[in-house]
């Protein structure tokens, strides 16, 4: 494992980010040295209980961790930096991004009493890093956040192009057009290869400028009376921009609630990157005192998340705010994959507390941070590779995008769909699978990284479907029963209600116990085992339910 390398080939190894949406990481070799891209993070599936985030398996690269010479990222998102804190003991190496992203890993980091391990280095948009054998150039790029930057990848076989996210926006909020010059200067040099973002792959046609929410945003705050919520990504800085400036239009101040939303709003203005007029920006607790029609608070919960400061609100359990029944609440984003019920539950929850709720395509309150279909061919037109790398996408948005490369003429042979810890092989002549490294997921998990596995996981999904039964002997020496079984049940029965079930079960107990004996068995261990297979049979047969079943034998 992690011993592939070929000679005069470079290796693109992706161990994040592709068919998933989340958690991107990507690492390329070349003679023994090697450099990162991104380190994300993603949030957890419905069977990952009591899972706080997922980040990639890092395992090859701290394998080869004398290669490393550097970590490069795109953009601010945490499926980009997200992982950086809990993977940065191991990396140790320069970490590079342009200034709103460093800013916001350094706030990360700082969170985490992390600021002395790596050194952040800010780079601007065509400024040129040498990293062993890699000559990179940041290229500016529109996204959802200030900022993204695509990276071109010189190599000594010949310039590898990631566009990181992206999407194509004539006009952007902040005025930075995305370098189509630098991208076409490429394309003319000559590109090797494009790895290129696949997640809106599927969606025909053009995205929708940042610019044509701010309209629809500022015609609703001019509209409304009462009081205004909006949920929004934190990260999505142009989106707080345009409700900043349509508060500002309708004479409103604003409050910011959430944790991630406080945060990346006090780096976005800190930085210059978020503007707002002197006094506009006030305490939550200013906001209270405050008439309601002069009012807007940002929150973090546009998908609904259960510990979020609106779906904390919409269930009456926020410490400071309430809905009342004039209230409008703007949910400016769209859901994620996964998300859609619990968005649902949100808003069926601030609707039946009176709330005006504004969502959806019928309000057109939300555009995509993401390249569709004809901005993706625009890209390719401008880069002109030879080989094409579909990533950050599900299978099928990855394969959408190998069909959209299969119009503009990229030969079919020159088109690689890679799969997490794929080996991906490129020289002049050839793109190919070359070989497969350690790759999967690693829980975080509280303060624990790593420390959950499967097995845990799949006891906490045993637990939370069929509870757990504790069987306490207490036994001499000898092996005699000293009394009768304590029986402990939680999530199974409730004790109370099911004591002819409990009696059962400590009289079996009893009965495995002699039988053990007869048998002559005398390891506590052997016996403990034994009878929890056992017991679990007998309340398998009695309930039709498999619960967990703990032994524990007390010697006295």
């Amino acid at each position: 494992m992690g011993k592939i390398e070929k000679p005069n080939m470079v290796e693109i190894i992706p161990l994040g980010g592709l068919g998933e949406v989340g958690k991107n990481l990507t690492a390329i070799r070349y003679n023994h040295q090697m450099i990162i891209i991104d380190a994300g993070m993603t949030m957890p599936e419905d069977e990952m209980l009591g899972i706080d985030i997922v980040i990639p398996d890092i395992t090859f690269i701290k394998d080869n961790i004398h290669q490393l010479r550097g970590v490069l990222i795109t953009h601010g998102h945490e499926d980009h930096i997200g992982a950086l804190p809990y993977i940065i003991d191991d990396l140790n190496v320069p970490i590079y991004g342009t200034r709103l992203t460093i800013g916001l890993i350094n706030r990360k980091l700082k969170e985490k009493k992390l600021l002395t391990k790596p050194k952040l280095n800010v780079v601007i948009p065509r400024g040129e890093i040498k990293l062993g054998p890699f000559k990179i150039t940041f290229i500016k790029v529109s996204h959802s956040i200030p900022d993204a930057v695509a990276l071109a990848i010189e190599t000594p076989i010949g310039t590898i192009v990631h566009t990181g996210d992206f999407k194509i926006d004539f006009t952007p909020i902040d005025g930075q057009v995305t370098d189509f010059y630098t991208l076409a200067a490429l394309g003319e040099k000559g590109v090797l290869a494009l790895m290129a973002d696949s997640t809106n792959a599927e969606k025909k046609g053009y995205t929708k400028s940042e610019k044509t929410v701010g309209k629809n945003v500022e015609d609703i705050f001019m509209e409304t009376k009462s009081r205004i919520i909006v949920a929004s990504f934190a990260s999505n800085v142009h989106r707080i921009q345009q409700i900043f400036d349509a508060a500002k239009k309708a004479g409103r101040k604003v409050a910011v609630l959430g944790r991630s939303m406080e945060n990346i709003t006090a780096v976005a203005i800190q930085l210059g990157y978020l503007k707002v007029v002197k006094g506009q920006l006030v305490d939550i607790n200013a906001i209270l005192k405050l008439p309601k029609d002069k009012v807007c608070i940002i929150s973090t919960g546009s998908q609904g998340e259960p510990m979020s400061a609106l779906s904390r609100i919409a269930t009456k359990v926020h410490h400071k705010i309430e809905i009342s029944p004039d209230d409008t609440v703007m949910i400016s984003a769209m859901a994620i994959p996964g998300n859609e019920k619990y968005i649902s539950k949100l808003i069926d929850h601030l609707m039946k507390l009176g709330a005006n709720v504004v969502y959806g395509k019928a309000f057109d309150i939300h555009v995509s941070g993401h390249a569709s279909e004809e901005d993706l061919k625009l890209m390719m037109s401008l880069l002109k590779p030879k080989y094409f790398i579909p990533v950050h996408g599900e299978y099928r948005m990855l394969m959408a995008h190998k069909n959209i490369a299969l119009q503009m003429g990229i030969p079919k042979q020159n088109i690689v769909i890679p799969e997490n810890g794929v080996v991906i092989g490129l020289n002049e002549d050839k793109c190919s699978l070359v070989g497969k490294v350690k790759s999967g997921v690693v829980f975080i998990d509280g303060l624990g990284v790593g420390d959950v596995s499967n097995i845990v996981l799949r006891d906490r999904k045993i637990l939370s479907e069929n509870g757990i039964i504790i069987v306490v002997l207490t036994m001499s020496k000898q092996g005699q029963i000293i009394r009768d079984p304590d029986i402990v049940s939680r999530g199974f029965v409730y004790v109370r209600q099911s004591e002819e079930l409990i009696e059962q079960i400590s009289l079996e107990a009893k009965k495995i116990i002699e039988k053990i004996k007869k048998d002559k068995v005398k390891d506590w261990s052997t016996i403990k085992g034994r009878l929890r297979d056992d017991l679990d049979t007998f309340v398998y047969l009695k309930t039709q339910r498999k619960p967990m079943v703990i032994t524990v034998i007390v010697e006295v």
